[in-house]
């Protein structure tokens, strides 16, 4: 039996930066939903210890080395699941990295526009956004195999121009920001022209914002669950061949650009 055949009734994710906070929680609800799910994770011994748990809660789930900046590694895990699965069904980039550490949207300081640093700008979209398209243009091959392949971009509120540009609106007394807000917006525009190339491949690409998720990024901060935030990632990754690509959701539905 070849590969194909042996995972032919199993559909096959891969989640970035799943080894904790939102991208293990969307991997474990992946799994409970029947998926073989692959944990993408810089660190090894982190990932593995994440797959482990996600096993000993009876779903099936795999470590794999991806640090979404080092091409070697994204190459590599691109040809392991070649080998071990023959294809990938969905894939979630959902590593990210806000560039002040772990702090609240509010006490980043450091990323308003007039005195930022141009690294740390530079960082941030080198994982957020070239990152996602490394990871998906390596998949990609992947991806056509499946029968309905599903890539979901995690952004955040902060991406949405029209939100965050109301001076009278629910985002007003954050910090302007040059760094984490506009790599999310640039995720936006990234995700709607994947979703206009691979539309006629059937595969549908969407980005969603989990909402304010009480993680490391935020010093748990967040008032809501990883479970919860976790729960669009899961939505768009598992919707059926009529529905949406091109958008941009959160778990009350669409959001402005």
């Amino acid at each position: 039996m070849d590969v194909a055949e042996q995972f032919a009734d199993r559909k096959i994710a891969l989640v970035t930066g799943a080894n904790k906070g939102i991208g293990r929680g969307a991997a474990e609800q992946l799994a409970a939903l029947g998926m073989t799910v692959l944990i993408g994770a810089r660190d090894t011994g982190r990932g593995a210890a994440a797959a482990a748990a996600v096993r000993a809660a009876g779903g099936d789930a795999h470590a794999v080395e991806l640090d979404v900046t080092r091409a070697s590694t994204v190459q590599q895990a691109a040809e392991w699941i070649e080998q071990r699965f023959g294809r990938l069904d969905v894939l979630i980039n959902n590593a990210s990295i806000t560039g002040s550490g772990q702090v609240s949207p509010e006490d980043a300081v450091d990323q308003v526009p007039s005195t930022v640093k141009l690294d740390m700008v530079r960082e941030v979209f080198e994982t957020n956004v070239f990152g996602v398209i490394a990871v998906t243009n390596a998949m990609l091959p992947l991806l056509r195999r499946s029968a309905g392949a599903r890539i979901v971009n995690v952004s955040s509120h902060a991406a949405s121009l029209t939100l965050i540009g109301d001076p009278d609106g629910p985002f007003a007394g954050l910090l302007p920001s040059a760094a984490y807000s506009p790599s999310k917006t640039a995720l936006s525009a990234l995700t709607v022209q994947y979703a206009n190339e691979l539309r006629k491949d059937g595969i549908l690409v969407n980005a969603v914002a989990p909402g304010y998720v009480d993680t490391d990024s935020n010093n748990h901060t967040g008032f809501l669950t990883v479970a919860q935030g976790a729960a669009v990632l899961v939505r768009l990754a598992t919707v059926g061949d009529d529905g949406p690509t091109g958008g941009f959701f959160s778990e009350d539905g669409p959001l402005p650009w």
